[in-house]
């Protein structure tokens, strides 16, 4: 869409909020807020887990171990209970997995989809008359729009799954697979991990920008498109 503000047939800027009344544009505007709750929810996310350790000459010490976008848990070392690593008994623990490919391929679409709906709003807003006349240009949008949907239902279910197996692995559960936990007078009991809220709306503003999509935007511009 971007294309039309340099296109020598165009017949210029001429403000009109006209389609921002009609569902094409408002609903473009609802994805446009989506996917930035989308980026920034996922994308912004920090956060940490911790366990309580008590071994030879240390009771109940905390460990943590911080993680963040892009999920890379495979990386992030827990830190050590004291100087002397629980008398040697404590090597290097890390979390398990990682869910760095889901995680950006969500971000980057939403990203992407946001300087999608940016562009297409300059187009209604600014350039009407232009998308009115050439029936290549609702096409073209329609075709962008059925291609973002079926990305957006794949990264969202992607990364939803994503977002399960990163509360496995820094969750309690995560306890059982640490060997230095295991060593002869050495216990581990889970105490707790931030709160992980925003990422499950990133995955519900992930599947809003999907029936969107879906239910709405396909429907409208299709009938714009058989006018």
């Amino acid at each position: 869409l971007l294309s039309v503000l340099v296109a020598p047939r165009m017949a210029g800027l001429r403000v009109d909020f006209g389609l921002l009344l009609e569902p094409l544009g408002f609903i473009k505007v609802l994805e446009w807020i989506f996917s930035i709750f989308a980026f920034a929810t996922c994308g912004g996310f920090q956060g940490e887990t911790t366990i309580l350790v008590s071994c030879k000459g240390v009771a109940n010490k905390t460990v943590t171990a911080a993680f963040a976008y892009p999920f890379r848990l495979n990386t992030v070392v827990f830190s050590a209970p004291d100087p002397k690593r629980c008398g040697g008994t404590w090597t290097d623990v890390y979390l398990v997995g990682n869910f760095s490919s889901s995680a950006q391929f969500f971000v980057t679409l939403a990203v992407l989809s946001f300087l999608y709906c940016i562009a297409a709003l300059v187009v209604y807003i600014g350039y009407k008359h232009v998308y009115q006349q050439n029936s290549k240009l609702p096409l073209t949008d329609l075709a962008i729009t059925v291609i973002t949907a079926f990305l957006w239902l794949v990264s969202t279910f992607s990364w939803a799954t994503a977002l399960a197996d990163i509360k496995m692995s820094t969750g309690a559960s995560a306890i059982p697979g640490i060997e230095s936990c295991k060593a002869p007078g050495t216990t581990c009991r889970f105490a707790s991990v931030t709160s992980m809220k925003s990422l499950n709306v990133s995955v519900v503003q992930g599947g809003n920008i999907w029936f969107v999509y879906k239910d709405t935007s396909l429907h409208n511009q299709s009938k714009r498109i058989s006018q």
